[in-house]
């Protein structure tokens, strides 16, 4: 997707009650669940991350490159200029980052599924410290409309990305930093009190 991003996120309790309520509204299906890795890379004096910008190698069913500007806040959802490509070896694509002197900072998964629904996209996300649903749609209207039928309450919609959730959890409860894996967070799924979240569902 290249433009503008404009999405709202929520930490769910109940995420296949979440689809449930997708399905009975006829929901497309675009992408079945899927395991993604991602890898977080800035430059070395940190200033991509500094100035509120995102430099992201995915790789799900294909590999992706993805550039994510400054966030702004509208009317409790948050939008963004969004540039995203595929490439065709995601090895090769951390080789040509680095050679290009970009360091990798992060590494997170998740397990994601999407929907299709009243021009929107519904991101299903399970991620090693909770559950989470996203929607990104064309204006702010119509992503608070689904939110509302999905009975999500946008009082409780999460103010920060997933990588910023973790590394808050990390400090307050004096954890050392590191990446956000399945695998790292085995037998740890923090509470939402813990992550300083509260369920919309």
């Amino acid at each position: 997707m290249n433009g503008q991003e404009i999405e709202v996120k929520f930490y769910v309790q109940d995420l296949k009650a979440v689809e449930k309520r997708l399905l009975e509204m006829k929901a497309l299906l675009i992408q079945p669940r899927i395991h993604e890795l991602n890898y977080r890379y800035d430059l070395p004096d940190g200033s991509l991350r500094a100035n509120g910008r995102v430099l992201r190698l995915r790789k799900d069913a294909e590999a992706c490159l993805t550039y994510k500007g400054p966030s702004a806040l509208q009317d409790g959802i948050f939008s963004r200029e969004e540039l995203e490509f595929t490439v065709g070896d995601f090895d090769t694509a951390q080789k040509f980052l680095e050679a290009l002197g970009y360091v990798r900072i992060f590494i997170y998964e998740k397990k994601r599924a999407i929907y299709d629904l009243q021009d929107c996209h519904i991101m299903l996300d399970e991620l090693p410290f909770g559950e989470f649903v996203e929607i990104e749609g064309p204006d702010t209207a119509a992503i608070r409309l689904l939110a509302a039928q999905l009975n999500l309450n946008m009082e409780y919609a999460v103010g920060a990305g997933y990588a910023r959730i973790f590394e808050n959890y990390n400090m307050k409860y004096g954890l050392a930093q590191g990446d956000l894996t399945f695998e790292a967070l085995s037998g740890k799924k923090p509470t939402a009190g813990q992550l300083n979240i509260r369920p919309a569902d």
